[in-house]
């Protein structure tokens, strides 16, 4: 068996040209084109799209309102309605403006992403530790990963499109730092080893793998199944492990990224710890920003024997 590393190819090759790739060139060349707008003239602009997203986007729409109705109780009908159409303006207005990762200049990035509690990060690279940050599935987070990639050696794994073009584009767009990507079949294997060669990367906790080793814990208003390895990783490893949270600030046009203390690794001892601390980690950053949070997940598929699906 090949023990040749599982990265995304970078490269542009020919095949990608294909003309079945026609509307999937379109759809690119609109992204950076909002890319390159100034976000004053973009952001507007998502406003009146989200209006059209909620027409169409009825399914995910769905999952999302029964996850806020779930996650929220205490809220009435209309504030969870309220809360549904700021993520879906939230979710415009990022998209639109992602491209400007790969097209627009690193400055570009600093300026547009303010980034506070890095001492954290300096603090265990002086020690000599790598950093595995934990971050749920919010829509900055692409912003999130670059802008600590200025400051510090990242990769990142992720899971593949089935287009192969939006394939290219996007993790060509992560890893225009120099950051490598990796396949999702790579394994804790790649990540173990990154962390050994002094490479930091980011942790989502939040994302239901299925009732296979994965722990029930108190989550929001419900509870949630989490894989509980981020604690075991670390140890092997001799990585911190730090919460980040990212929110975008429409009227400063800017996004504020926080990288939080490091987890006790106490805190983390033995399965059912662990999974308590990261759904914790996970409610404070959701709950920092939960209009920025990808809700249209189906992040409470797994659930309790005996429960209904809520899906």
């Amino acid at each position: 068996m090949s023990r040749k590393p599982k990265y995304f190819d970078r490269r542009f090759k020919l095949e990608l040209l294909h003309p079945k790739y026609f509307f999937t060139w379109v759809g690119i060349a609109i992204l950076v084109l909002f890319g390159l707008m100034p976000a004053w003239l973009r952001d507007p602009i998502a406003r009146q799209l989200a209006k059209l997203v909620t027409k169409i986007a009825k399914k995910p729409i769905s999952v999302a309102r029964t996850n806020l109705t779930i996650c929220f109780p205490e809220k009435s009908s209309p504030e969870i309605e309220s809360l549904l159409k700021e993520n879906i303006e939230n979710f415009v207005m990022i998209l639109l403006a992602q491209s400007e990762l790969m097209v627009r200049s690193t400055a570009n990035l600093r300026r547009r992403v303010n980034l506070m509690g890095f001492e954290h990060v300096e603090q265990a690279r002086a020690a000599g530790q790598p950093v595995i940050f934990v971050m749920p599935h919010v829509w900055g987070i692409e912003y999130a990963g670059l802008r600590l990639n200025l400051d510090l050696p990242m990769v990142s794994m992720a899971k593949p499109h089935r287009n192969g073009l939006f394939n290219w584009f996007n993790n060509r767009m992560r890893s225009s730092l120099g950051g490598n990507i990796y396949m999702r079949e790579a394994g804790i294997r790649a990540l173990l080893s990154e962390l050994k060669n002094n490479n930091s990367f980011f942790y989502l906790p939040d994302e239901d793998l299925g009732p296979d080793k994965s722990v029930f814990a108190p989550f929001l208003g419900t509870v949630k199944a989490t894989l509980p390895v981020v604690g075991r990783l670390a140890q092997a490893g001799n990585a911190q492990v730090m919460p980040v949270k990212i929110g975008y600030d429409q009227k400063a046009r800017r996004y504020d990224l926080t990288v939080m203390p490091a987890i006790d690794p106490e805190e983390m001892k033995g399965k059912e710890n662990e999974a308590l601390a990261l759904n914790k980690v996970v409610e404070q950053v959701i709950l920092a920003y939960p209009e920025q949070y990808m809700w249209f997940l189906k992040v409470l598929k797994t659930r309790p024997e005996g429960e209904a699906p809520l899906y």
